[in-house]
């Protein structure tokens, strides 16, 4: 009973803390094992030594996210950012599309989901569907069989997946991306194993597309080699090839081998219209080539913080796209296991059509969902347009240097104004405008109040130096 009674008082709470308090008290630089021994406290403690991440380096804000992180810090009320790639409406608010809210209600409302795991591939009819959208419903790839699929995390995750595939299995590792590019590019391909080389394709004199430049680019790469392409709504330009100059490209790359990687994060929300928005893909899928696809949901639906996405790559065989769908899986499984579920569900649900079996009024109501995505997301698209058109006519009606037609030719979220740093630095400083250094800016953020005030600073920072 004695040597009972001891070990209730040494393990009593009040005894407990009091030692606690004695080892973490000033002075004290050890800690008691259950023998009683004395155990001298690592540097990884954090009681006493310094830290052992001490000479870690504090990194600079990413160059897009940053300027959101600026202007947060910026207490004026005539703030405005044109950073960030995110929608907003006429009264700068984010929008979340009705049929999303409608999709999310059904799946709210339907007792049998669950939260399981989904497959390393992700929900197969978003894969399915996914696919569809973007190569088309009568793609001869997709009812051959050729096409492997599977849910990624957003753009970038597609992106990330696809060229972590290509660094393992595919025998060229040169990248070519178009330059400039969304910053995001290099950094992805790089960190996955495959050398990044640019190929021109912005002309600052013109600000357009240096075709020219970029058929000589591709003409000189290496025979094999990847090259990225921007399906529609090319980030940062907005200036996107004609359908005959897409052709001349697609004829150029497949009499080289090289092999495409598409990126398409605004399908719909450049011109309005899904279809329209995929022909340069589709141009490619159709010759029977191979290919990669990645896309993104963020934009045209909405779901930014979903991160819904898919990499689909086009095979020359069904045999082969069985063991491609296969290695994808090796490549996911360790990196992040699985997708999320609900935000594959909500574009799975939005995208069903009369190809489900269901009962038919329940099909003409996803019919009816489907219908008004395509309403809001050409809504959209025309408010993004008309941003353009209204700040064209406020710098023309101000008399503002330069020639500024380009703002209504280019296409999608942003606009290359061709405003340089210094010019940027004034607008952020004297007018409290906030963009990316290179002076795109997205037209999403623009609304018919701001527009006037963004006008002013781009006709103050050119005349202050011109």
């Amino acid at each position: 009973m004695g040597i009972e009674n001891a070990r209730d008082q040494s393990s009593s709470p009040g005894r407990r803390l009091a030692t606690l308090a004695r080892h973490l008290s000033v002075g004290d630089t050890s800690l008691i094992s259950s023998r009683g021994e004395a155990i001298d406290t690592a540097p990884t403690a954090g009681f006493h030594g310094g830290s052992v991440f001490a000479n870690v380096a504090q990194a600079p804000e990413d160059p897009i996210l940053g300027v959101t992180v600026a202007y947060n810090k910026d207490p004026s009320p005539m703030k405005v950012n044109l950073g960030v790639g995110a929608y907003r409406t006429e009264e700068g608010k984010p929008l979340v599309l009705n049929v999303v809210k409608k999709a999310e209600k059904m799946l709210l409302n339907n007792p049998s989901r669950v939260k399981e795991y989904l497959p390393i591939t992700g929900l197969a009819d978003f894969n399915k569907l996914s696919a569809k959208l973007i190569f088309g419903a009568d793609s001869r790839a997709i009812q051959e069989n050729r096409v492997a699929t599977v849910q990624c995390l957003s753009g970038t995750g597609s992106l990330r997946v696809g060229a972590e595939f290509l660094a393992r299995h595919y025998n060229e590792r040169a990248i070519f991306i178009p330059q400039p590019t969304w910053g995001n590019h290099p950094k992805v391909f790089t960190l996955a194993g495959l050398s990044v080389k640019t190929y021109r394709y912005y002309d600052p004199k013109t600000r357009g597309l240096n075709f020219q430049g970029l058929l000589e680019d591709l003409n000189m790469a290496p025979s094999g080699a990847i090259v990225l392409l921007h399906a529609c709504a090319h980030n940062p330009t907005g200036v996107d090839p004609t359908l005959d100059q897409w052709e001349q490209i697609r004829r150029l790359m497949r009499s080289k081998s090289l092999l495409p990687f598409f990126d398409s994060a605004y399908q719909g929300f450049a011109s309005g219209n899904l279809d329209a928005d995929a022909q340069s893909v589709r141009m490619f899928v159709a010759d029977g080539g191979e290919c990669l696809m990645a896309q993104s949901y963020a934009k045209n639906m909405g779901l930014y913080g979903e991160r819904v996405g898919a990499l689909s790559i086009v095979c020359e065989s069904a045999d082969v796209a069985v063991k491609v769908e296969s290695q994808l899986k090796l490549v996911i499984r360790p990196m992040y296991s699985n997708p999320p579920i609900h935000g594959a569900s909500i574009v799975a649900t939005i995208l069903k059509d009369s190809s489900v079996d269901k009962a038919y009024v329940f099909l003409c109501f996803l019919r009816e969902m489907y219908h008004e995505w395509t309403i809001e997301l050409k809504a959209m698209a025309n408010r993004i347009i008309s941003m353009r058109q209204q700040l064209f006519n406020a710098l023309s009606a101000r008399g503002t240097p330069g020639d500024w037609s380009h703002i209504i030719k280019q296409i999608g979220m942003f606009t290359f104004t061709g405003l340089n740093k210094e010019q940027v630095s004034f607008m952020t400083r004297e007018y409290h405008i906030y963009m990316t250094s290179d002076g795109r800016i997205s037209m999403a953020g623009l609304n018919t109040k701001t527009i006037p005030h963004l006008a002013d600073a781009i006709h103050a920072a050119v005349n202050r130096t011109k």
